[in-house]
């Protein structure tokens, strides 16, 4: 249990952002499966918008929504037709 109210406080923040964070990465998961089974382009397109915000919003590294758009064009470069 907190100490202090700013430890009390700090606890409920963590919470809260443990749960955003939380439905941040399970909507990535969920539309990456999307897009790997649909190749569409309004998938990718909406995975590589996701995959920004959480960069931005800190919920993952930067380098690892570039490294996963890379990995998103490349498929799709190899794959036009689908």
């Amino acid at each position: 249990m907190a100490n202090s109210k700013s430890a009390a406080k700090r606890a409920r923040q963590s919470s809260r952002r443990t749960l955003r964070n939380r439905q941040v990465m399970t909507h990535l998961r969920s539309l990456t499966k999307k897009t790997k089974g649909a190749r569409g382009v309004e998938d990718s397109q909406g995975l590589i918008s996701a995959l920004d915000k959480a960069a931005k919003r800190g919920i993952i590294h930067r380098n690892v929504a570039n490294r996963r758009k890379a990995r998103l064009n490349k498929a799709a470069a190899k794959n036009p037709a689908a």
